[in-house]
C-alpha cells in the first residue's frame, strides 16, 4: 500500500499531484492538513513493505514518526526543502532534500519526474512565492504570459486556501481540494473547466483588502510588522499577505502576526526578496522554524511580542 503525505498548501499539493501522474496506476491514501499541520507522519499507519511518499514537510518535525516507519520496514521517499535535522541513515529512506532558497518541493519533484507535469510544478512554485524562478522556468518551457498568469493565480489561490486555524476557516479542506486538482492532467484544463480558481481568488482579494486597511504595529527602513485580529479572514490571509508585501517591497523584511483566541500569535516571516536569508534564524529563536527566506512561529506568547518586534527590527537580513 502507498501513502502520500503532504502539506496542504500549494507546494505540497502540487508536488503530490505530480507524483500521482508519475505513477497513476498505483492507488494511494492521502494524508494532508492545513498549512501549520506539519507533524503528519504521526498519522501514517503503514506496515512492512508499504511505501510512504512525503512532500513538503519538515523532516525535523517528523523525525520520531519517520524513524518508526523505517524501523517497521516501510520504504519512505522524502522530498522537501525545509531544515531536516539529522537525516537518518537507512536503506529504506530515499531523501531528496534541497535547502536552496530558490527551490520548493514541487520543483524537486519536477526534477525527479523529468518535467513530465511541469505546469503543476509551476503552480506549486508560484504558490510558494517563487515567482521569478517560476517565470523563468515557464519561459524555458514555452509557456506564454497568459498561461503564466493563469498558473500563478491558481497557485496563489491554492496556497491561500491552506491557511486557517481550523477547517471552518478555509474555503475547502485541503484533502477535498486535492481530489479536485488531481482530476486534471494539466492545471490549465482545471482553470478552463472549474470555477475553483475564481472562487479562491475572489475570497483572497477580499481578505487582502481588509488586511491592508490595518496600520503596522512597527515600521522601519528595513521592514514592517503587522498584527491581524482574531478573525477567520485574518487567519486565512496571514501567509498570503506576507508574500504580497514581500513582492511589493523586495528590499524589506515582513512579519505578519495573527492573534488567536487563546491570546497568542501565529507568525509568518519573509526575509527581503533581495536578501533572502534570516527568516528561519529569527523564528527559531522563538520556537519556530522554516527556511532562510520564509519561516513561521506557531505559538508566540503575547508577552514575547515586544521582544519579537525588537529582534525583527535589529535582524541582519541576508547574513
Amino acid at each position: 500500500m502507498r501513502f502520500d503525505v503532504c502539506n496542504g498548501d500549494a507546494d505540497g499539493l502540487c508536488a503530490t499531484v505530480q507524483w500521482h501522474w508519475h505513477e497513476p496506476a498505483v492507488p494511494a491514501q492521502l494524508i494532508t492538513g492545513l498549512k501549520r499541520e506539519i507533524a503528519l507522519l504521526e498519522r501514517v499507519q503503514a506496515q512492512a513493505g508499504d511505501e510512504v511518499n512525503v512532500f513538503d514537510l519538515s523532516m525535523q518535525r517528523n523525525q520520531p514518526a519517520l524513524q518508526r516507519l523505517l524501523d517497521t520496514g516501510v520504504m519512505v521517499r522524502y522530498v522537501d526543502h525545509h531544515e531536516t535535522g539529522d537525516i537518518p541513515r537507512h536503506p529504506l529512506l530515499q531523501a531528496h532534500i534541497d535547502l536552496d532558497s530558490a527551490v520548493c518541493t514541487s520543483l524537486l519533484v519536477d526534477r525527479l519526474v523529468d518535467g513530465a507535469s511541469r505546469p503543476w510544478a509551476l503552480v506549486g512554485a508560484y504558490g510558494d512565492n517563487l515567482t521569478t524562478v517560476a517565470d523563468e522556468l515557464a519561459q524555458r518551457s514555452g509557456l506564454g504570459e497568459r498561461e503564466c498568469t493563469a498558473l500563478r493565480r491558481l497557485g496563489e489561490g491554492i496556497n491561500y486556501n491552506a491557511y486557517g486555524e481550523t477547517l471552518a476557516d478555509v474555503h475547502m479542506a485541503p484533502e477535498r481540494l486535492f481530489g479536485l486538482l488531481v482530476r486534471f492532467r494539466s492545471p490549465l484544463d482545471l482553470v478552463r473547466q472549474d470555477p475553483i480558481a475564481d472562487e479562491l481568488d475572489a475570497l483572497r482579494r477580499d481578505d487582502l483588502r481588509q488586511a491592508r486597511a490595518l496600520k503596522p504595529a512597527w515600521e522601519g527602513a528595513q521592514g514592517r510588522v503587522l498584527c491581524l485580529p482574531d478573525e477567520a479572514w485574518a487567519r486565512r490571509v496571514v501567509g498570503v499577505l506576507a508574500n504580497e508585501l514581500a513582492h511589493e517591497a523586495p528590499a524589506q523584511a515582513h512579519a505578519v502576526l495573527c492573534l488567536q483566541a487563546q491570546g497568542w500569535h501565529v507568525v509568518s516571516v519573509r526575509a527581503p526578496l533581495a536578501r533572502p536569508c534570516g527568516a528561519a534564524t529569527l523564528c527559531q529563536a522563538f520556537g519556530g522554524n522554516g527556511r532562510a527566506r520564509a519561516a513561521g512561529i506557531d505559538t508566540l506568547a503575547a508577552e514575547d511580542l515586544p521582544r519579537f518586534i525588537d529582534a525583527f527590527a535589529h535582524m541582519s537580513w541576508g547574513a
